[in-house]
């Protein structure tokens, strides 16, 4: 069933306002839809300063929601700790308050992960871990931890009204309904396959990278050392824009032909000197996959990469 949620509503869910507007103004979803919306908002719609509104939102862990937090917001947040600050001694949260206050001098935000179903041990040690990071990666983290909450936000959000709707007449019910055929699931809001480029060394996203994506076309699959009996075909060239992300690299097609893809970022272009000329990198689409999305992001530096599948 496709819901109308109000913007409000939304910034239960997350903090940032143009998150809740922009979800606002995609419905009604049902909440399989509204899911991967709120992954496409986060991830590519809204913009880092939006992420640091989400994340100001929350009260800091172990600690009582301030009283200027909206009041629904803070319930949510104080349930999500519940289990794991339960049976904690004081010394234990303290050394988690000393924790938090060394982490926000360092990064600017404070330390943001999905406390649903975790003990204290576990978020303090998960804490010192990431504390280790570069800011650009835990910025990173951060988001992806906030996207866990604001799932995890939806699913009651949309399990209560579902039983509002069965406790009273549908005919004078606020939430509206959409026949099952036309939901918005099934209709891609971006090409997918993506990517974004972060130059770790700045702590900033990397612009003007040219990127390439390729798809394998043989009767066998390239492999390790051997080319196979094919070659690459290019599907879509573009470059990184003032965010770091890539313009669209393939058309808007709902599925994707199974394969092998490569995905390839002219970073000696970029950065004269870096120790990789350019960097390809390979993944496999299988026929279950066709449907997903898939986000290949290159962290760079003039000496290392990183990658990883994002959403």
């Amino acid at each position: 069933m496709a819901m109308e949620i109000g913007e409000d509503e939304w910034k239960v869910c997350c903090g940032s306002s143009e998150f809740a507007k922009q979800m606002e103004m995609s419905g009604p979803l049902t909440s399989e839809e509204a899911i991967w919306t709120a992954r496409d908002t986060w991830f590519n719609l809204v913009n880092v300063t939006d992420w640091l509104e989400a994340f100001s939102a929350h009260p800091q862990i172990g600690n009582t929601p301030s009283p200027s937090i909206n009041s629904d917001f803070a319930r949510r947040s104080v349930s999500e700790q519940s289990t794991a600050f339960a049976t904690t001694s004081a010394s234990a949260l303290q050394e988690l308050a000393d924790w938090n206050v060394r982490y926000k001098q360092k990064f600017g935000f404070i330390f943001i992960i999905c406390a649903s179903g975790r003990t204290h041990a576990e978020m303090l040690q998960e804490l010192k871990e990431r504390y280790e990071n570069r800011p650009i990666v835990e910025l990173e983290n951060a988001a992806m931890e906030q996207m866990k909450i604001t799932e995890l936000r939806i699913a009651k959000l949309y399990a209560d009204k579902a039983r509002v709707v069965s406790e009273t007449d549908s005919s004078s019910s606020p939430i509206s309904t959409k026949p099952q055929a036309k939901a918005k699931s099934t209709k891609r809001s971006r090409p997918p396959i993506t990517t974004h480029v972060l130059d770790v060394s700045r702590g900033a996203p990397a612009a003007g990278v040219e990127v390439h994506l390729e798809v394998w076309s043989g009767t066998t699959g390239p492999s390790f050392g051997h080319g196979g009996g094919g070659v690459w075909s290019s599907v879509g060239t573009s470059a990184t824009d003032q965010d770091g992300r890539s313009g669209p690299l393939m058309d808007l097609v709902e599925a994707l032909n199974p394969g092998t893809y490569r995905i390839s970022f002219n970073t000696a272009k970029y950065c004269p000197g870096c120790f990789f000329p350019y960097v390809s990198i390979v993944f496999q689409v299988t026929e279950s996959q066709k449907w997903e999305h898939f986000h290949v992001p290159l962290l760079l530096s003039p000496f290392s990469f990183t990658t990883y599948r994002g959403s």
